[in-house]
C-alpha cells in the first residue's frame, strides 16, 4: 500500500509581519492542522520568490504555494478550499450548508479583505502623499461598512453558519489584519468571534509553527 503523500507549502524565510500570524501561509497551516494533515514547509527568500523555479509554482512570485505529488496550487483561498474538499472537518456534509460555507470563504476574500488591504496599502505605501490624511477616513469608513454588515450577519452566533468551517477560518484570518488598528474592537461580537478562532487548538499549533520561523526557536509541545 502506497504511503499518503505529505504536501509541501512555501512560506516566507523572513516574514514581514514579525511573527504575528498575518502572512497568508498561516491560513494554509491552520487548515492543515484542523484536518490533521501533516505537511512540510519550504522557506523562500524574497529574492527566490521572483526566480523562475518559484514562479513556476506561483506566477505572481508570492507565497504560499502547495505541492502534493504532481499537483501544484497557489492562492491561499484556493489551497484552503482544496484542503477542505479533500479532508473531513472544514466543510459540512449537508450539501446546502457546504455551499454556504464555501460562499463565506469567498466573501472573506472578495468582500471583506479588499477594503482591509486598502487600509494597509494606504498606511505603508501612501503615507507620504499629500492626500493621505484626506483619504484615510474614507478607507476606514468602507471597512466599517463591511464590519457592520458582517456583525449583523453573525449576531450572537459562535460561527457564521452553524459549525466552524473553512468560511470561518478564512474570515478570522482576514479580520486579524485589523487587530492592530483597534477598529475590530468597535464590534464586540466580531472581536469575540476572532478570539474564538484564535483559541482553537489547530490555530495555536499553526501560529506557533509560523512564529518559530521568525524566532528561530522550535514551537513548544
Amino acid at each position: 500500500m502506497a504511503l499518503p503523500m505529505i504536501p509541501t507549502i512555501t512560506a516566507f524565510e523572513r516574514s514581514p509581519d514579525g511573527g504575528k500570524g498575518l502572512a497568508r501561509d498561516m491560513r494554509v497551516r491552520w487548515a492543515l492542522e484542523e484536518v490533521g494533515q501533516p505537511y512540510e514547509v519550504r522557506l523562500v527568500s524574497f529574492a527566490a520568490m521572483k526566480e523562475p523555479a518559484h514562479r513556476a509554482l506561483h506566477p505572481f512570485g508570492q507565497i504560499p504555494t502547495y505541492e502534493e505529488g504532481d499537483l501544484a496550487l497557489f492562492e491561499s483561498g484556493a489551497i484552503v478550499f482544496h484542503i477542505a474538499e479533500r479532508h473531513a472537518g472544514l466543510l459540512p456534509a449537508d450539501a446546502n450548508a457546504r455551499a454556504r460555507a464555501i460562499t463565506w470563504l469567498f466573501a472573506a476574500l472578495n468582500t471583506v479583505e479588499a477594503p482591509i488591504l486598502d487600509l494597509q496599502i494606504a498606511k505603508f505605501l501612501e503615507g507620504d502623499k499629500t492626500w493621505y490624511e484626506q483619504r484615510l477616513p474614507l478607507v476606514k469608513n468602507r471597512i466599517r461598512d463591511r464590519l457592520g454588515e458582517l456583525s449583523d450577519c453573525l449576531g450572537d452566533a459562535d460561527w457564521l453558519d452553524g459549525a466552524f468551517s473553512a468560511g470561518d477560518l478564512m474570515m478570522v484570518t482576514v479580520l486579524l489584519r485589523l487587530k492592530a488598528s483597534g477598529m475590530l474592537g468597535e464590534y464586540p461580537n466580531l472581536s469575540a468571534y476572532v478570539a474564538r478562532g484564535e483559541a482553537r487548538p489547530a490555530y495555536k499549533r499553526a501560529f506557533d509553527a509560523q512564529l518559530a520561523v521568525f524566532t528561530g526557536k522550535p514551537p513548544t509541545a
